[in-house]
């Protein structure tokens, strides 16, 4: 079946595609409208803005992984990684199944090749030190320094990611109006794909949250707000600002390396692991979908298999014969 319309004109209804027939997380269809934009922008720049599901070809696909590899920038002035370029052409990919799936003539999803990236993936984490170091920078006679710490507690007791933390809303943690010291709390969240977990938090992090929660004087209902907002649609955190915040406190404690928010969730995995917690165990409380996942955290698994090694296999008692 030929279509008459050209491959700019399938951006939104691809989109609704992923949302309402997908259920694909808000966040993951900003991502491919992000990603789909640049190609879009691609087309109109390469004089092929007319061009037509069915016209698309391998080479137009190998002209584009040219242009995201050689040619494009970010914001910032830098080239994509192997790992972004990736990501765009993944969505490329999405918008090729959604053709066949609608009977768009076009090419194949499969004609898709992803870039190889390097297998000897490595993770950023911290030891307790260092979070306990980053955890003393906020200025606690604030409100906003309340909130900030609040903010690393939470995210270090549970391991959530950071989009999963700045959708929490206040009723959401109204079980913490028991003020039981020494009680770990149960939330459950609607995580990545839709996929709903359950997180713990600690006592020390629900210490935090109160006190957090003590001195807001507005009830809006996002939890972890902006406190010069007017306005409570406007008053969400953004995953942005905290990012900022995390690394700016990471340098004003004298960390040399860079501090993200999914630093915190590293290290929450390499903290469960280091003290006995079994890899599938960590799969639940990380929300991975596959063990597979979980399995970049070889640095502590190695060394524990290491140590088990070392402590009772017999063979490094023997002797050899004189």
């Amino acid at each position: 079946m030929t279509t008459a319309l050209p491959i700019t004109e399938y951006l939104l209804p691809f989109l609704d595609y992923c949302e309402i027939e997908k259920g694909l997380a808000n966040n993951t269809q900003k991502n491919y409208k992000q990603y789909l934009l640049l190609f879009t922008r691609w087309l109109k720049i390469s004089g092929q803005q007319n061009l037509k599901p069915d016209e698309l070809t391998a080479k137009h696909i190998w002209d584009y992984r040219l242009y995201i590899a050689r040619v494009y920038k970010t914001p910032r002035g830098q080239y994509l990684s192997k790992k972004s370029q990736n990501y765009y052409l993944i969505a490329i990919r999405s918008l090729l199944v959604y053709f066949a799936e609608h009977d768009i003539e076009s090419l194949p999803s499969s004609k898709i090749k992803l870039a190889k990236e390097k297998s000897d993936k490595t993770i950023s984490f911290l030891d307790t030190r260092d979070i306990e170091k980053i955890l003393q920078v906020p200025d606690l006679k604030t409100q906003n320094g309340l909130r900030d710490r609040a903010i690393m507690e939470l995210l270090f007791s549970s391991g959530m990611r950071i989009s999963e933390l700045v959708a929490l809303n206040t009723d959401q943690l109204s079980f913490l109006a028991d003020k039981k010291k020494d009680k770990t709390y149960e939330l459950s969240i609607v995580g990545k794909g839709k996929y709903v977990r359950t997180i713990f938090i600690s006592p020390r992090a629900a210490e935090w949250l109160r006190k957090y929660l003590d001195s807001r004087k507005d009830v809006y209902r996002p939890l972890f707000t902006n406190l010069r907002s007017k306005e409570e649609d406007d008053s969400r955190l953004s995953p942005r600002y905290i990012q900022s915040m995390i690394s700016k406190f990471a340098m004003l404690a004298g960390l040399s390396k860079k501090v993200t928010p999914h630093t915190l969730r590293h290290s929450y995995a390499t903290d469960l692991l280091s003290h006995g917690a079994d890899l599938r165990s960590v799969q639940e409380l990380l929300g991975h979908k596959n063990v597979a996942t979980t399995q970049i955290y070889t640095h502590v698994t190695n060394k524990r298999l290491r140590d088990i090694h070392e402590k009772f296999h017999g063979g490094s008692d023997l002797k050899e014969k004189e």
